[in-house]
């Protein structure tokens, strides 16, 4: 083992994959995976739909294998919270009053959950979720004929609503803006959901206005504004996640919306990179900064801060894809669909439930919603990364192979 010293703060997506990065790319000093739950890095996705509807077991979440960890020579320092980075001494302290050395930082920190101060907000029963600890509590309150109020019609609200209905439950979601998922898709494919929703017996209130959280100890109902009363056993709030950049900040590491990175995941201190989450970074594809929630770009970008430790510079130009699991729902999304002037379909919104919208900018393809539809989530996955451009009218024609519309 050599003298260095990697230490990655946050037992995150992106840590699990910079720590195997680092081996992989040949360091040979010590690594040390900080994190504030006891257990290992763990996929999160399935938080809001295999494990809340009981499918799968903590285990089966982990990212790797506990195992991984002793082979690979990393330590796992779990159950420990950072309260700061010493850049002057090189170290992290921890809440105890301990602190780690460093050679190298990495911040893999990921996102905080936003939170709401209703009247009522810490009634028993009131839940966000973010991590397994919330998604156990949840699961105390659950069970057949039970009522849950979703607050937030995002993604996380409309998994969290199906796993829901799939344990029995009555499920309200509601959402403040006219209508679901209206600030990442087009008002087809959020009609295609709420359509989705209702079918299996889900309510969707949209223009919905929460006034308050009602109960003596325990929540019992959400009120809204306009005197609706909702019966609740418990209440689930999703309406999006900040950056956790309070490390960075107090630091005095360069922050707007995330850790600002340079395209070698490098912050402004040059012995201190970040992936994931928690980083502002430009993405050449788009040519504009932006912060991504989506476990592939924590995953690649990971890769990009390990070579950057490791003295190889490769600089980051990935293609972000996401997904969304719903039902029988499989959303597969390739692209940032931001500035969109024109929505193409391919197959019906109002009927079934397969088809894709590709979003155009005047001529230019952005990105596609693909739901059920993996081959035209991967010629489009592709196209965009490979800079192939699209023929809409063929996309929008069934007939036509979906390879043709691509030249």
């Amino acid at each position: 083992m050599g003298t260095e010293h990697a230490v990655i703060v946050g037992a995150s997506h992106a840590a699990a994959q910079l720590g195997a990065s680092l081996r992989q790319g040949g360091w040979q000093g010590r690594i040390s995976i900080v994190g504030d739950e006891a257990i290992p890095p763990y996929h999160r996705p399935p938080l809001s739909k295999d494990y809340l509807a009981g499918q799968k077991h903590s285990d089966e979440l982990l990212i790797r294998p506990a195992a991984f960890y002793e082979k690979s020579e990393i330590d796992l320092v779990l159950g420990s919270r950072v309260t700061a980075v010493d850049r002057e001494q090189k170290c992290i302290v921890l809440h105890d009053g301990g602190n780690i050395p460093y050679s190298k930082l990495a911040l893999t920190t990921g996102a905080t959950v936003r939170k709401l101060t209703l009247p009522g907000h810490e009634l028993d029963g009131v839940f966000y979720l973010r991590d397994l600890r919330d998604v156990d509590r949840i699961r105390g309150y659950t069970g057949p004929g039970k009522s849950a109020v979703i607050v937030g019609g995002g993604y996380i609200g409309l998994e969290t609503a199906a796993s829901m209905r799939k344990l029995g439950m009555n499920v309200t979601v509601l959402e403040a803006l006219p209508r679901v998922l209206q600030r990442v898709t087009a008002p087809e494919v959020s009609a295609f959901y709420s359509r989705v929703h209702r079918e299996e017996g889900v309510t969707i209130i949209t223009d919905a206005a929460v006034e308050s959280l009602q109960g003596s100890s325990g929540v019992t109902a959400v009120k809204l504004a306009d005197g609706t009363e909702l019966d609740a056993d418990l209440v689930v709030i999703g309406v999006g996640v900040l950056p956790a950049t309070e490390l960075a900040e107090a630091a005095g590491l360069a922050v707007d919306n995330g850790i600002v990175v340079d395209e070698f995941a490098r912050t402004s201190d040059p012995d201190i990179v970040a992936a994931g989450d928690c980083t502002n970074h430009h993405n050449p594809i788009y040519d504009r900064h932006l912060r991504l929630e989506s476990v592939q770009n924590a995953t690649d970008q990971a890769k990009t801060a390990a070579n950057t430790l490791c003295g190889k510079l490769e600089a980051y130009h990935a293609l972000p894809w996401f997904w969304s699991d719903q039902y029988d729902l499989k959303l597969q999304i390739a692209g940032l669909s931001q500035g969109f002037d024109r929505v193409v379909l391919r197959g019906a919104t109002d009927s079934g439930r397969s088809f894709s919208a590709f979003y155009f900018s005047g001529d230019r393809l952005l990105a596609v919603d693909a739901i059920n539809r993996p081959k035209e989530f991967m010629m489009v996955r592709r196209a965009l990364s490979t800079g192939l451009s699209a023929d809409a009218e063929k996309l929008a024609d069934e007939t036509v192979d979906i390879q043709q519309a691509f030249s």
